[in-house]
């Protein structure tokens, strides 16, 4: 089986279930894909839309009618509960149009709006709007990298495969650097309580 017809047949399927969890990394791909010709740029962009969408929905209507008692259960998550509702006071609708790009808050963002007293179709509208550039920026930047890397190597045929480990990699970085950063500020944490 090659990539190409592991890309065409799952390709889709795969931007979608990888954007309603989270997805930067699975769009970028998917964009140097449609670079590729295995995918179609447009529809990259409207699965990563309706994906993104359809889960930042699915995560805000779980924080209205089951976040108090999920986070209940989850204290670690007080961090982040609390930027969030720091950010949502003082940058509201541009942080709601946004968090999809910040690192660590894609997920607990739209749960913890669901909280709020903010009605329903006004999240539906922000939502939308991030969703729709989120996607477009990604998909552009997988896209744009694959552009770039033919400039550089004509032959971009035979290192596609490392093009998108290198894809995957640039994608971790900033989770493997948030991470890092969680632990170390709970290492400071417990030294503190001791």
């Amino acid at each position: 089986m090659s990539l190409q017809y592991l890309i065409e047949t799952y390709g889709y399927w795969t931007l979608g279930v990888g954007t309603f969890l989270e997805g930067e990394t699975v769009l970028m791909m998917a964009g140097f894909a449609a670079y590729r010709g295995y995918l179609e740029l447009p529809w990259v962009m409207a699965v990563a839309f309706v994906g993104s969408f359809a889960g930042d929905q699915f995560y805000f209507f779980i924080g209205r009618y089951k976040g108090k008692a999920l986070l209940a259960r989850r204290p670690r998550w007080e961090a982040k509960v609390d930027r969030v509702y720091h950010l949502m006071r003082h940058y509201q609708t541009p942080f709601l149009i946004g968090f999809r790009f910040m690192t660590g808050l894609r997920t607990i963002t739209p749960l913890v709006i669901g909280m709020t007293p903010m009605k329903t179709p006004r999240f539906v509208i922000l939502n939308a709007i991030g969703a729709a550039l989120w996607s477009v920026a990604f998909g552009a930047a997988g896209y744009w990298f694959g552009n770039a890397l033919e400039a550089i190597m004509k032959d971009v045929r035979r290192y596609e495969l490392a093009a998108l480990l290198v894809i995957l990699v640039l994608g971790l970085i900033p989770w493997i650097r948030y991470l890092m950063r969680q632990k170390k500020s709970r290492r400071g944490r417990k030294e503190g309580n001791r």
